[in-house]
């Protein structure tokens, strides 16, 4: 069983018979309300389906699209250019180093169910202190490349049902 609680909101994954206990048992205990399976939470869309789990940061892209000004830009192919070295140029002028932050701050939560970004976005994160132009142009080159692949995210396959292992002592 896996419960996560977040402030006032609560969630429970496992097989159906412990569920309904659980749910059961902390009900007695507190005030609830059982909103059903999770669809939406802190930008994470969840579909859940006998065939697995598809879990998708969609409607988090675009706002981070809308706010950094890119629903109108053209997509990439690819999240950064070939030759990362042109990041280290220090001769390139200074940008707005709050918003730069607020940008990689903004693609770091995306990586939750966007592997495919993780190393741009890590290799970006490392001139948070003194941003320049090219960096500016390398970070709204990942968003160019998110603007082509909104409807990303990570499948989890049911393989298999989860079942609960019982173990007694051995005396």
């Amino acid at each position: 069983m896996i419960l996560l609680l977040y402030v006032d909101d609560l969630f429970l994954t496992t097989n159906e018979e412990l569920n309904v206990e659980c749910k059961r048992e902390l009900s007695a205990e507190f005030e609830m309300k059982d909103m059903g399976p999770l669809h939406y939470f802190l930008g994470l869309e969840v579909w859940q389906g006998p065939d697995g789990i598809f879990l998708r940061q969609g409607k988090y892209t675009v706002e981070i699209m809308q706010r950094f000004g890119m629903m109108d830009c053209k997509s990439m192919p690819t999240p950064m250019v070939a030759n990362l070295k042109l990041l280290s140029d220090t001769s390139s002028d200074r940008v707005d180093a709050t918003i730069y932050r607020q940008m990689i701050g903004s693609l770091m939560y995306l990586t939750n169910t966007r592997p495919d970004i993780c190393f741009f976005v890590n290799t970006l994160n490392q001139y948070m202190v003194e941003p320049r132009r090219v960096h500016w142009i390398a970070a709204k080159h990942v968003l160019r490349y998110l603007k082509g692949t909104v409807e990303y995210g990570l499948n989890y396959e049911a393989d298999h049902e989860i079942s609960l292992q019982g173990y007694t002592d051995a005396d």
